[in-house]
């Protein structure tokens, strides 16, 4: 079934896994899920797939290698948040 998730909430589902985990795990356990940016979408499967890392050992190691593969477009605007302003 696939799935659906935004770049800002991307941590959940990445907690779903079990660390350390490798590249290729991660690409496979996620290609069925939708990530949701700012410029459109991207498969989030595809993107780990894309990353330099070979193995991640934590949920904020591969959030941070992602958000190192998308493009400064994918997460909004310079200097916006998606605070309660």
């Amino acid at each position: 079934m696939a799935r659906e998730v935004k770049l800002s909430h991307v941590e959940s589902v990445l907690g779903e896994l079990s660390y350390p985990t490798t590249r290729d795990e991660a690409a496979s356990e996620f290609e069925d899920v939708t990530l949701l940016l700012a410029d459109g979408e991207r498969n989030l499967g595809e993107v780990i797939s894309e990353v330099p890392a070979d193995e991640f050992d934590s949920n904020d190691e591969l959030q941070s290698e992602i958000n190192n593969a998308l493009p400064r477009e994918a997460v909004g605007e310079p200097y916006q948040s998606e605070g309660e302003g």
